[in-house]
């Protein structure tokens, strides 16, 4: 398969969260078929849904992958897996070790049984442009024609900053 750059969104609000999002990272760039191009700084975030809980780390990797999207998928649910994430078990929007999602696949648009790409909700969310900003903020968006940048000036304001960068300490 031909390689293609692709999106992943990282995030984390239980444990040692810098521990979680470095070892993601490392384990990304370990992937056959793929290598880690770009990661951005995480910033510190409030939850989303009703569930009471911690502040989020979140930041976004691009990598180079020959791996195709639900091979992929496979290989970041083993990733959380890792670091003790059970979706079996956990509610909805709630709680988590690492959660690691398939933004954007190249230009690709999937509809698969429990895969969408791109994420559905990303143009929603600042803490997932907000990351994506930095490593592509000229990237168009699959089926939106708008770029991250675009799509991030188009959200409502938030005061959510950098919290640190997840390299410093793999």
């Amino acid at each position: 398969m031909e390689r293609v750059v692709v999106h992943i969104g990282i995030g984390t609000n239980l444990g040692d969260r810098l521990a979680h999002i470095a070892h993601a990272v490392t384990r990304l760039d370990a992937m056959p078929e793929t290598r880690l191009r770009r990661v951005a700084a995480a910033f510190e975030t409030r939850p989303v849904g009703p569930v009471e809980q911690g502040l989020y780390l979140n930041t976004a990797a691009a990598i180079e992958t020959g791996l195709a999207p639900s091979a992929l998928l496979k290989c970041l649910q083993a990733i959380e897996r890792e670091r003790g994430r059970d979706r079996s078990g956990e509610a909805r929007w709630g709680p988590r070790t690492l959660d690691l999602d398939i933004l954007v696949y190249g230009d690709q648009i999937v509809h698969e049984p429990g895969l969408v790409i791109p994420h559905k909700r990303m143009h929603e969310r600042a803490f997932v442009l907000r990351p994506l900003a930095q490593t592509a903020p000229e990237l168009v968006v699959p089926g939106t024609g708008h770029t991250v940048s675009q799509l991030l000036d188009a959200l409502p304001r938030r005061t959510d900053q950098p919290a640190t960068d997840p390299r410093g300490s793999a």
